[in-house]
C-alpha cells in the first residue's frame, strides 16, 4: 500500500513539475524565414499573441501565417501580406498543456492555446 501512495505521489510531483515548466518557457524561439502564425490586428494590439499552429489571438480574432525576417533578443518582425509587424517572442501567458504539445501558443494577455486548452502566465523574470 505505501508503494501506491509513493507511485502516486511521484506522478503528483511529476505532473505538476511539466505544468511549471511549460508555464515557464514562455519564449518562442524562431529562425529567421520560418514561418509562424500571428495576430494580424496590428502593432496597437495588445495581446501579441504568437503560435506554431492555426489559433485564435487572445483579443478573439483569427491568427494569420507569417514569416519571422528579422529577429531581436526578445522580438521578431513577422511579415504579413506583405508588410512588416514586430511581436515580442517572450510572452507572458505560454501554453501550458505538457510534453507532446507542439502549439507553441504565447501571448501577452490570457487567453486559449492552440489546442484550446488555457494558457499558464509564465514566471516572472
Amino acid at each position: 500500500m505505501k508503494r501506491v501512495y509513493a507511485a502516486t505521489l511521484v506522478m503528483l510531483v511529476m505532473a505538476l513539475a511539466i505544468t511549471v515548466i511549460a508555464a515557464e518557457s514562455a519564449k518562442m524561439s524562431l529562425k529567421v524565414g520560418d514561418e509562424v502564425f500571428v495576430c494580424n490586428c496590428g502593432n496597437g494590439c495588445p495581446c501579441n499573441s504568437m503560435a506554431m499552429k492555426e489559433a485564435k489571438c487572445s483579443c478573439g480574432n483569427a491568427m494569420v501565417k507569417g514569416k519571422a525576417v528579422k529577429l531581436g533578443e526578445d522580438t521578431a518582425v513577422i511579415q504579413v501580406n506583405g508588410r512588416e509587424q514586430t511581436f515580442n517572442t517572450a510572452g507572458k501567458y505560454a501554453c501550458a498543456c505538457g510534453e507532446g504539445c507542439n502549439c507553441g501558443a504565447i501571448s501577452q494577455t490570457p487567453a486559449n492555446c492552440a489546442c484550446g486548452k488555457p494558457m499558464k502566465q509564465a514566471k516572472a523574470n
